[in-house]
C-alpha cells in the first residue's frame, strides 16, 4: 500500500512500541523505518537530537512528529490518524 513515509524509533523490548506498530496494522499499513535505538550505534543520541525525548516509540508520519503511542492512539481516536495516513 502506497502511502506516507513512517518512521518509528522503537526497542525490541517496548510494549508500547509493538502496540503503536499493532495500531498502524490495524490501519492497513505495514512497511515503516523501525530504528532500533539500542542496535543502532548512536541510535539513542539520534533519538534526542531529532525528537528532543528520551522514550521510545517515537513516531512520524511524513516529516510530521506524532510523539509516543499515547499521541497515536489519540489521535486516531479524534479521527486524524486517516487523514494523515491517506496523505
Amino acid at each position: 500500500m502506497a502511502g506516507p513515509e513512517i518512521t518509528i524509533y522503537a526497542t525490541a523490548w517496548c510494549g508500547y512500541c509493538e502496540r503503536a506498530k499493532a495500531l498502524l496494522r490495524s490501519k492497513g499499513y505495514d512497511e515503516w523505518t523501525e530504528i532500533d535505538v539500542e542496535a543502532l550505534p548512536g541510535g539513542w543520541r539520534e533519538l534526542t537530537e531529532r525528537t528532543g525525548g528520551k522514550s521510545v516509540p517515537q513516531i512520524y508520519i511524513d516529516d510530521r512528529r506524532i510523539g509516543g503511542y499515547d499521541d497515536l492512539a489519540a489521535l486516531n481516536r479524534a479521527g486524524g490518524l486517516d487523514a494523515l495516513l491517506e496523505g
